[in-house]
């Protein structure tokens, strides 16, 4: 029930108030965007600097031969982006077995984005490899 002569409504205090709420909670949702954008952008470089080493990897395990203990080095661009990869091969004890640890940052910045560890073995001719795994074992049409 209204009281007459009294107009019915919001304070000035009460609607400055309402607003210093609402500027709070879209202050604190813009924020969290913030950073939910920055989390995706930072996936997104792992992932695509992820991709680039294991394509060195791969590249080293394609070329034929046996690499180099030693470091190398390179630059790509990729998803327009220059990226610096560096590769260290080192032995790992076992014969004919090399260790590759691919370290892939952004050009002319030495914090790494990501590294990859990869094995590369000495290469053989096609479907020969199988054949080593599956020495001394029954053929599988053969009894046990």
């Amino acid at each position: 029930m209204t009281v007459p002569g009294r107009n019915s409504g919001f304070t000035l205090i009460e609607v400055m108030v309402a607003l210093v709420i609402v500027s709070l909670a879209l202050a604190g949702v813009a924020a969290s965007m913030g950073q939910m954008i920055d989390t995706a952008n930072t996936m997104r470089d792992r992932t695509f600097a992820s991709w680039i080493a294991q394509n060195t990897i791969a590249e080293l395990r394609l070329a034929g031969a046996m690499p180099e203990v030693g470091e190398s080095s390179g630059d790509v661009d990729y998803a327009n982006t220059t990226w610096t990869w560096t590769a260290n091969v080192s032995e790992t004890g076992v014969e004919n077995l090399m260790k590759v640890e691919v370290t892939v940052s952004y050009a002319g910045f030495d914090d790494p984005v990501r590294q990859v560890t990869g094995f590369i073995g000495e290469p053989v001719a096609p479907g020969q490899s199988n054949l080593a795994w599956n020495a001394g074992q029954p053929d599988r049409g053969e009894q046990q």
